[in-house]
Order: C-alpha cells, then sequence, then structure tokens
C-alpha cells in the first residue's frame, strides 16, 4: 500500500514538473492547414510593386495595386517582430471569399490557443481610407483582446499611410476586392 501512495504522488510531482515546463494547448480554431512562409523579400515586392502602380497612375489616372496573401502574411509577421508583447505570433493571412482571415497563436503564461479573426475590408467613403470590420473574432478560450478593432485597423491603415503607402503619395482609394489569395486595390492619383 505504501508504494502504491508513494507512486502515485510520485506521478504527481513528474506531472506537474513537466507541466509547468511546458506549455499547455487549450484549443481554439483549427490552424489554417496552407501555411504562408513568410519573407522580408514578399514585403520589398510589395512596396515595390505599390511604388510602380503609382508611377503607371500618374500617366493615366487610375492605381491598382494586387497585394498576395504572402505579402501580408510577411508584412504583419515582421510588424508583430517589432513589438515587444505581440498579441499574436504567427499570423497567416488568408484572402478568401470577400474576407481577410488572419490566424494566429495566442500565448497566456503557460497556455497556448489558436485564434481566427475574419474582417471586412471596403473603403470609407469620406476619408478614401481602408475600412476594417470584423466579422467574427475566435479566440478559442481566450476573451477578445481589448481594443482589437483599433489594433487591427492601425496595422492595416500603417501599411496603407506609411512613407511607401499610396496615401503618403498622393492616391485615394475607391474599391477594394478580395478574391483567390489576391487583394485587389484601385483608386485615383489625387
Amino acid at each position: 500500500m505504501k508504494t502504491k501512495t508513494f507512486s502515485l504522488a510520485f506521478f504527481f510531482i513528474v506531472l506537474l514538473l513537466t507541466s509547468t515546463a511546458c506549455t499547455i494547448f487549450i484549443g481554439g480554431p483549427e490552424y489554417s492547414v496552407q501555411t504562408i512562409p513568410v519573407s522580408t523579400d514578399e514585403v520589398q515586392t510589395m512596396q515595390s510593386q505599390i511604388e510602380q502602380a503609382l508611377m503607371a497612375g500618374a500617366e493615366t489616372g487610375v492605381v491598382t495595386l494586387q497585394i498576395t496573401e504572402s505579402q501580408l502574411t510577411s508584412y504583419i509577421t515582421l510588424k508583430m517582430q517589432e513589438q515587444p508583447n505581440p498579441p499574436f505570433t504567427e499570423p497567416q493571412v488568408l484572402l478568401r471569399n470577400g474576407q481577410m482571415q488572419m490566424y494566429g497563436k495566442i500565448d497566456r503564461g503557460m497556455f497556448a490557443a489558436n485564434m481566427l479573426i475574419t474582417m471586412n475590408i471596403s473603403v470609407d467613403p469620406t476619408s478614401g481610407l481602408p475600412k476594417i470590420e470584423i466579422a467574427s473574432a475566435d479566440f478559442g478560450p481566450f476573451p477578445a483582446p481589448e481594443g482589437l478593432n483599433t489594433a487591427m485597423s492601425a496595422i492595416i491603415a500603417e501599411a496603407f499611410t506609411g512613407s511607401l503607402g499610396p496615401v503618403a503619395l498622393g492616391f485615394r482609394l475607391e474599391a477594394i476586392s478580395i478574391a483567390d489569395g489576391i487583394m485587389t486595390m484601385t483608386g485615383r492619383i489625387k
């Protein structure tokens, strides 16, 4: 009987020690099967495409930009890596059926979960900037972070209004369409 009690106590001690040394996955939405690679080259390609589209638009007055899932995933990953305490890690952006779906991983202490944020992106008619509305947000058992919509809008807005962004270079957005892994933005030179 004594050895059985000792074995049971030893088992619980080992279980406790291994659980504190590891992260426990507690669920969330199924992570995307498709893995999108992250590359600084993709971000540079996106910036070059923006510059080329604006130069072509200077002649015609109409600008069309196409941004891929790989470019957005790479851009958001690099922005998250710049933050000392990012709200999530390992982002994967899918552009499908008129929506942007962003998967990620959330770590809270020794617990980890998957997340999925589905966003509708349109054009704000008064400002000509992208307008982001969160259609759904699934953080598994974790509550949605405070100010999620504001944070996501800030990341997308920075991509659009930053030093190489179209707005900084005199571009007014008129339409956004999302399909088959590509976000197409159309607008005019101011």
